[in-house]
């Protein structure tokens, strides 16, 4: 219940409805450097307004990089607390058509399936047009630090069951209190700002 209670209130109940930029850019402060992504509704309005809110509300600070895979992709959006990302990763929102291509330096969310996009994001290190083909829909680009991306340690790769070390389920169920002791080189994002 406590739970519950913290997601919807950093979720934003009570408050004043925020008007989402139509451009906005949000600077990364990471373990390996900084850099700054620009979001354009024009191209994902709902998964713009869903980044604009968890960068506004702290979702991202001391999440990690727990899928680092050189030349696809760099994952995150596990919150640090596991009972807040209990609740949020059940928060879907509806899907976007695609209006840009998965190419390097992209940001979309990670999804399973119809509408069921929530908090996990990825950046593409590579053109991946096969993620075009799945529905995976890009909502923003890093615009300064593409070089930081590849600075993240990517010796844990991909996750099970193809990758041999992170468990997804388990990150799901304990956020950080199961990454950090077990797998301590991942590198993680100190904090997210939009940028005035």
């Amino acid at each position: 219940m406590i739970a519950v209670v913290l997601a919807l209130t950093l979720y934003g109940c009570g408050e004043k409805k925020v008007v989402v930029p139509e451009i906005f850019r949000v600077k990364f402060e990471t373990s390996q450097g900084d850099m700054v992504v620009e979001a354009n509704r024009s191209w994902a309005p709902h998964g713009v307004d869903r980044f604009h809110e968890l960068v506004r509300m702290g979702y991202f600070t001391q999440g990690r990089f727990f899928r680092v895979v050189p030349q696809f992709v760099v994952q995150f959006g596990v919150h640090r607390d596991y009972d807040v990302h209990t609740v949020w990763r059940n928060l879907f929102i509806i899907d976007d058509p695609p209006q840009q291509k998965n190419v390097v330096g992209t940001l979309a969310f990670a999804q399973s399936g119809k509408n069921t996009r929530a908090t996990e994001i990825f950046i593409n290190l590579n053109d991946n047009a096969i993620l075009d083909e799945q529905g995976f829909v890009p909502f923003a680009k890093v615009v300064e630090g593409l070089d930081v991306l590849n600075k993240l340690y990517a010796g844990y790769g991909e996750l099970r069951p193809t990758g041999k070390f992170i468990d997804p389920g388990a990150m799901e169920e304990g956020g950080n209190a199961y990454l950090v002791p077990r797998f301590p080189k991942l590198d993680y994002i100190k904090r997210a700002t939009i940028l005035k």
